[in-house]
């Protein structure tokens, strides 16, 4: 039986490639506002339907959706696509106010459909070769690491925009990313971090921010620090930075172990090195290693990708995010990030602004896996 999906959002189509690899998937629809851009991409990638109207596309025979709109409709229209009986593939972040996360998780539990957040930074080729070694004890017992997304995105928060003050209209990026304070867009430099630190939950975050400097058009600003304390008392320090002038560094990470650690590249001729206490190095003169080195960790699928395969996007992660979601549909396994990872890390965005805008103060993190009532649901200050 073929798996017939639709997409909503003509301009993230990061995906396409993806599902075009697996031979009983179909990308059946397009859904865009804008009508003529619409069926131009339909026309270009040979997609046969497409709509102008969300609803429209969910009253067809559709069995899945992905949903690659601008952040704050990822949960309107995942809930939508849920009700209507679809399963859900939603770009990041899962949503944008607390609220909608409950409504999310609430909306998939009962609905009995696939929801998956297509987190696919967790699906780049090294950080699956670092997990693989986490899970083999290479590492010991992971204690700290750390993620960073370094991208200035302020050309990206007006149209037609030029140097210096924006010519044109602002884009939703300016209201729901460089609009927020805090550490917006955290779920890049979180995911797989969260994956090495298998199962352990978040309790607590703290974030700081370092002002503005650069362009004092935007609320966000030039940097800003997230410190999440997890439910065992280990750390993940975050650095989310889209205003600063720099050469972009948009998937840096470090782990810390008490048998070794990981630091992927820095830029100009850096690469991913590891060091391991099995290494013999003499103490006080340790050296890192290619993590090259240690290819054979990286999951057989990997190294058994196409070219095909590779091609779509993302270092290669975008097919085989894919490949989970659509084995999740056929229940060959469960979503690899579900609803709740999707939830708790988007939590760590919209608390942030909370934890930032009152000098760093620590916020709770609900559980979203085992609450059980209304009242598991309060953020308290």
């Amino acid at each position: 039986m073929t798996i017939k999906v639709g997409i909503v959002g003509a301009r993230g189509l990061s995906t396409l490639q993806g599902f075009r690899c697996i031979a009983d998937v179909e990308i059946a629809a397009l859904c865009d506002l804008d009508g003529d851009y619409v069926k131009e991409a339909a026309a270009k990638h040979g997609i046969p339907h497409t709509y102008r109207v969300f609803e429209d596309m969910l009253d067809s025979d559709i069995d899945a959706v992905v949903v690659s709109t601008p952040m704050q409709l990822h949960v309107p229209q995942a809930i939508a696509a849920l009700q209507a009986g679809k399963h859900v593939l939603s770009e990041v972040t899962a949503g944008v106010t607390m609220d909608e996360l409950w409504w999310l998780k609430e909306t998939v539990e009962s609905s009995g459909k696939v929801y998956m957040m297509a987190e696919n930074y967790c699906y780049i080729p090294q950080n699956q070769q670092i997990l693989q070694m986490v899970k083999s004890g290479l590492f010991g017992d992971v204690y700290f690491g750390e993620g960073e997304y370094l991208h200035d995105i302020r050309s990206l928060a007006f149209r037609h925009n030029r140097e210096g003050a924006g010519a044109g209209a602002p884009t939703w990026r300016n209201y729901w990313q460089l609009g927020k304070r805090g550490a917006f867009y955290p779920t890049h430099s979180l995911g797989p971090v969260m994956q090495w630190f298998g199962g352990d939950r978040i309790r607590s975050i703290s974030c700081f921010g370092s002002g503005w400097h650069t362009d004092k058009r935007f609320r966000q600003e030039d940097t800003s620090i997230t410190l999440c304390q997890m439910e065992s008392g280990k750390l993940i320090k975050l650095r989310v930075d889209c205003i600063s002038k720099r050469p972009h560094n948009m998937n840096y990470y470090t782990l810390q172990g008490t048998k070794g650690c990981y630091e992927a590249p820095r830029g100009l001729g850096d690469t991913h090195k590891i060091w391991l206490d099995g290494m013999g190095d003499p103490e006080e003169r340790e050296q890192w290693r290619p993590l090259s080195d240690y290819s054979e960790f990286l999951p057989e699928r990997y190294k058994n990708v196409t070219e095909e395969q590779r091609a779509a996007g993302h270092w290669g992660g975008d097919y085989f995010i894919v490949e989970d979601f659509v084995a999740a549909i056929k229940g060959l396994r469960k979503p690899a990030i579900d609803v709740y990872d999707a939830c708790e890390w988007t939590a760590v965005a919209i608390l942030s602004e909370l934890s930032v805008m009152n000098g760093g103060r620590t916020i709770d993190v609900p559980d979203f896996r085992n609450s059980k009532s209304h009242a598991d649901q309060i953020i308290k200050l």
